[in-house]
């Protein structure tokens, strides 16, 4: 991909326009590439996905936890009776009545109660392992870069969509441009000719209604101009709104030169490869992530083992206590087997859907392809027909002049004639913008561009 040369590309394109204020196609697609709001979403959507799979990454390590507690209960949370006289045997009796007073061995017949735990503090760190999760962590891992490679594609269908729009855009403005100067040359041609009505007129050998005839098409011509720049008006602040350009005034480079190729003769529908197509690669990838969710419900019930190691501390019998441990656990999902079975045959359902997708969509892609190819190669004809309808119209014209100059033809002729001429132009000025917008979609079918 390119986005790592963009910005420089960019600020040597804005330095250029700034000087001549004059945008070339390839600029204006290099400012929209990096200011348009679908890229700039398409780029928030891949570094989003670049961090959910640093976030699945993070399922490898153990997790540590830390717990602490401290309490005060209203009573000892454990109690016992303790009847010392149940334990003195009568020789024991005797030979304590030899050593204690009469009052303590009368204390010792009574039974006695003791409480325990009544406020304490509790305090461990725990780090546990997974190291059988059912394929769990793996296949998630997988998901995350497979979620992350999507984006990526989604980019790069972001960007094909913001070049067939800039290029959409560009060659409207090119033609509305060009059509400016059929309407200039048409102007003078009808100048011309007003000249010559004119003295005509004035030597009576012809009507003023000709001459009137010349005005009317020169009002109507004054009437196109004014469409005309409005159009262009509305375009460039499209562009420049598309493309993240500043609100001055500025102008595009149009030079009309038929794109390399023509209309793709170069490359044909069966030399193009479908795998080249991020259409297609996003197919394959929703195949992958159905086959690694299958894998993950089939992941969910199988058992779990994990290992780990605490260290912890209680107060619990009024004295401080420390210790460590080491343990294993073994889960096994039981009762989620059930539901389980009927989650693993969904995901096979969606992984079979993927799949037929994909076969599907292939035959679109290739059919879609075929009709680019058609477009493209129709458009270019339409261009040399409208380069033979050019000629034919300036020898009409010119033929039509020369009748009227020898009054053998009528001004409506001669304007009629006049008016094909400029249709002829700018039927050749649109079919020419149509082929370059058609080119770039045909690149883009057949996974070239």
């Amino acid at each position: 991909m390119r986005y790592a040369l963009l910005s420089a590309i960019f600020l040597m394109s804005c330095e250029i326009a700034t000087a001549q204020s004059t945008y070339t196609l390839q600029q204006l697609t290099d400012s929209a590439l990096q200011h348009n709001i679908a890229m700039r979403s398409a780029r928030q959507d891949i570094a989003a996905a670049q961090e959910q799979r640093r976030e699945a990454f993070t399922k490898y390590f153990p997790n540590v936890s830390a717990t602490a507690m401290a309490f005060n209960a209203n009573r000892g949370m454990a109690k016992m009776d303790i009847d010392p006289s149940s334990m003195i045997t009568p020789e024991l009796g005797a030979a304590l009545a030899q050593s204690f007073p009469p009052e303590a061995l009368a204390a010792l017949s009574s039974p006695m109660s003791m409480t325990m735990m009544k406020n304490g503090t509790i305090a461990s760190v725990m780090a546990m392992q997974p190291v059988f999760a059912g394929g769990q962590i793996v296949n998630g891992n997988k998901l995350a870069r497979v979620g992350e490679e999507v984006s990526e594609l989604q980019l790069q269908l972001s960007e094909n969509e913001v070049e067939q729009t800039v290029s959409q855009y560009y060659w409207q403005l090119v033609s509305l441009y060009e059509k400016q100067k059929t309407i200039a040359a048409v102007d003078t041609m009808l100048a011309d000719i007003y000249k010559d009505v004119d003295v005509a007129v004035r030597a009576g050998v012809a009507m003023r209604n000709d001459l009137l005839q010349v005005q009317l098409r020169q009002n109507d011509m004054e009437s196109q101009k004014v469409k005309l720049q409005n159009g262009i008006d509305v375009l460039k602040l499209l562009l420049a709104q598309y493309c993240g350009l500043s609100n001055e005034d500025f102008s595009v480079d149009a030079s009309m030169v038929t794109p390399k190729g023509g209309a793709g003769k170069e490359l044909t529908p069966q030399m193009a490869s479908l795998n080249l197509l991020p259409e297609y690669q996003l197919l394959e990838k929703q195949v992958e992530a159905a086959e690694l969710q299958k894998k993950m419900a089939m992941g969910k019930n199988l058992p779990s083992v994990a290992v780990g190691a605490g260290y912890n501390y209680h107060n619990l019998m009024e004295c401080d206590r420390t210790f460590g441990l080491i343990f294993a656990t073994v889960s096994v999902p039981i009762s989620d087997w059930w539901g389980g079975s009927h989650n693993v045959k969904h995901k096979k359902i969606q992984l079979q859907k993927a799949q037929e997708q994909l076969e599907d969509n292939a035959e679109l892609l290739n059919i879609r392809l075929q009709k680019a190819w058609n477009d493209a190669d129709e458009a270019r004809q339409q261009v040399e027909i409208a380069q033979r309808g050019i000629e034919q119209a300036e020898e009409n014209l010119r033929l039509n002049r020369n009748f009227y100059k020898a009054g053998t033809s009528k001004m409506s002729d001669l304007l009629e004639a006049q008016l094909l001429y400029q249709q002829a132009c700018d039927h050749y000025t649109e079919a020419f913008a149509d082929l370059q917008h058609k080119h770039l979609i045909y690149l883009q079918a057949a996974g070239v561009k």
